[in-house]
């Protein structure tokens, strides 16, 4: 982070000022520009600061309390389609920035605040969130808006719990934001990534016009799934996705242990077994400080897409040493497990996935790592102890089975075969406040930076729906080059990164679309 001395942040803070003053200035006009451009009353969908709803609409969503301080020029929230047109019209027209926001979950905030402050108008999808289920084709249409959770139960409830959709174990997560960075969940090796089952779109171009798959064109249509399109193309406002057949009975596991010997032996066998074993089966773990103690836990979880006693079976041949017995499975519905995997859910009707309850906010900083080859035990115990001093939490999600068999350019997220596992890293805190931010974020840094040896290496690769500032950000008002942006666009995308900047360049040159980690446009003199 740079530091600047008082008399730059005097010049800063002035410039600011003026460019934000600049900004109030024409927003009148720009309210009336969408007056202008949609038939129902605006005063409905418009929010300035000065306004009693502004506040709780901004706070509605707004998941990591270091980017609380934010001050949008003014909240849209579209109820159709043509208000989402009339906001990019009116802020091409009027010269400011927006930023576009789904369910709220944008690990740094990149949804719904500008880091130089530069003015913008928050583009907020919540309202746009129904759920049709078509199931003779076995599809459905879904808004960007709506919830995972909602997703979920509506292709439940109208299937009879015969179909599902493999995402994230988040519910209160955005559809927009989930598909448009790929979507790993606890059916992707069985069916891939949400990105991977998307088959049409509708998008709102720079110039405001809708697109379906067909008017986009392919190669625009592959980068929305899985390119972080959210902020860099245009406005998905709704998905068409394929459906995946469920059972009618899925089991589920959760196995603390402590993390002695025995445990970190277990972990360094997962390493072989959770990419490698049926890909009905997922298992994932869960590393973090023991209360109170000065030990660490693993919890690995399971999700089976079959009978309890089948599952005993398979583990009692390929992972014996888990020592999984009947007693510590339950079965239960596939919509049920989403509750189970929810976290904040757990325990609750099926009925709560649409509730839309207020999720907990905490000040929290996450990054991620793929893992190409097992890490030997003895480093685990000293990951341990890393994590342990800093106070940190691990994730660990296998790929393999459906993952490793999809080309990393099927789509624009690359990280397929001969990946193991990814891992999140996550550090929150609460009462000590953005106060503390940075004691926190050095912290988890720190664990990362040791972790270089064990992990994915030229180029170090990470997942973009964990974004992650840290591996660089675009310079002001989003200006950067493409060879600049390589530095963490290579992280996400390897490869895939210059042809989305391509498709950049051909579907808004001017880089309308953008915030501190968006797609770059590169514009080359002829077609590739």
């Amino acid at each position: 982070m740079e530091f600047f001395t008082s008399k730059f942040v005097l010049s800063f803070i002035l410039i600011v000022s003026i460019n934000f003053f600049i900004s109030i200035s024409s927003i009148a006009d720009f309210f009336d520009c969408i007056s202008h451009n949609i038939s129902s009353n605006s005063s409905h969908i418009i929010f300035s600061p000065n306004e009693s709803l502004y506040s709780d609409i901004l706070q509605s969503t707004l998941q990591n309390l270091r980017f609380n301080n934010t001050t949008p020029l003014a909240i849209v929230t579209p109820l159709t389609y043509s208000h989402v047109q009339a906001t990019v019209v009116c802020s091409v027209e009027y010269g400011h920035q927006i930023r576009i926001r789904s369910g709220g979950h944008d690990y740094e905030g990149l949804s719904y605040t500008s880091f130089d402050q530069t003015p913008f108008v928050l583009l907020d999808l919540n309202q746009l969130r129904s759920v049709e289920v078509d199931l003779e084709a076995k599809t459905a249409w879904v808004e960007s808006g709506a919830t995972l959770g909602e997703l979920y139960y509506w292709v439940s409830k109208k299937s009879n719990n015969t179909f599902g959709f493999p995402s994230g174990e988040c519910t209160s997560v955005g559809v927009g934001g989930q598909l448009s960075g790929g979507g790993y969940g606890t059916m992707a090796r069985k069916h891939g990534l949400s990105a991977d089952n998307v088959i049409d779109a509708f998008l709102v171009d720079v110039n405001g016009r809708i697109l379906d798959r067909d008017s986009m064109g392919e190669d625009l249509f592959w980068a929305i799934r899985g390119g972080g399109g959210g902020g860099s193309f245009g406005v998905v406002v709704s998905w068409k996705i394929s459906l995946v057949y469920v059972p009618p009975i899925v089991t589920v596991f959760s196995l603390p242990k402590k993390l002695d010997k025995i445990g970190t032996q277990l972990v360094h066998k997962w390493q072989y077994i959770g990419n490698n074993i049926t890909n009905d089966l997922f298992m994932n773990l869960l590393i973090s400080p023991l209360p109170q103690s000065t030990t660490m836990k693993v919890t690995i979880n399971g999700l089976f897409l079959g009978t309890a006693k089948e599952l005993i079976a398979i583990m009692d041949d390929t992972f014996p040493e888990l020592r999984l017995q009947l007693n510590n499975c339950t079965e239960m519905s596939w919509i049920e497990s989403v509750v189970y995997f929810s976290i904040y859910l757990t325990g609750q009707s099926v009925d709560t996935l649409v509730e839309r309850r207020p999720w907990p906010k905490s000040y929290f900083k996450a990054k991620s790592d793929y893992v190409k080859k097992s890490i030997p035990e003895e480093a685990l115990e000293k990951i341990w102890k890393w994590c342990l001093e800093e106070n940190l939490s691990l994730g660990m999600e296998p790929h393999g089975g459906k993952m490793g068999e999809i080309d990393e350019a099927a789509i624009p997220y690359p990280h397929r075969k001969e990946n193991l596992y990814i891992i999140q890293y996550i550090i929150a805190w609460g009462d000590e406040g953005f106060n503390t931010t940075e004691k926190y974020v050095a912290s988890i840094r720190r664990v990362y930076e040791k972790m270089t040896p064990f992990v994915s290496n030229n180029p170090r690769g990470a997942y973009v729906n964990f974004r992650d500032l840290d591996l660089g950000i675009n310079g002001k008002a989003c200006s950067t080059s493409y060879e600049k942006a390589m530095k963490w666009g290579s992280k996400y995308f390897k490869s895939n990164f210059k042809r989305l900047a391509i498709v950049k360049g051909e579907i808004d040159p001017t880089n309308f679309f953008c915030n501190e980690q968006s797609i770059p446009p590169l514009v080359l003199s002829q077609s590739f």
